[in-house]
């Protein structure tokens, strides 16, 4: 398991934030919402506490943002150079943040936990064997580890 904090950034550094702990998961997303916005076969997310992301420097502007579930989200962009740091999914609201990998420091640490949406990826995109696949979304209960689903259920219960 990775411990230990990781730092993040827009591409101008204005805004830079730290992840305070290890993600509750990382979603490699394949829908076509999400190539659209980030205008490439697939976004890295990843899952993690909203009170486990400081702000360093800066701050985001909050983007409000249709999503495939009509429900929306909330598109945490630098107001200076416009990159998407993380996102707020209204299933989750607030308390959870979907960080951009490609935003962090060193965003080899967190590869994909599970390819969602694969009904939708690129044809060319070819998925690696020893992470699982889900056509569409998936069941949290069954693929998330023990640890990650006691700290969701810890964040839940204070609200």
């Amino acid at each position: 398991m990775i411990t230990g904090t990781c730092d993040g950034g827009c591409d101008c550094q204005y805004v830079r934030y730290r992840m305070t702990s290890t993600p509750l998961f990382v979603h490699c997303c394949h829908c076509r919402w999400c190539q659209r916005e980030t205008g490439s076969a697939f976004v890295m997310n990843a899952l993690i506490e909203s009170d486990r992301v400081q702000v360093l420097n800066g701050e985001a502007d909050l983007v409000p943002t249709p999503s495939n579930s009509g429900r929306g989200q909330k598109i945490a962009r630098c107001p200076r150079c416009r990159i998407a740091l993380w996102s707020h999914y209204a299933g989750g609201g607030d308390i959870f943040s979907f960080i951009r990998v490609g935003t962090l420091d060193d965003p080899d640490r967190f590869p994909p936990d599970i390819h969602i949406f694969t009904s939708s990826k690129q044809p060319w995109v070819i998925l690696p064997d020893n992470v699982p696949v889900m056509p569409e979304y998936y069941d949290r209960e069954k693929c998330w580890p023990k640890e990650s689903l006691e700290r969701r259920a810890a964040l839940l219960s204070r609200q």
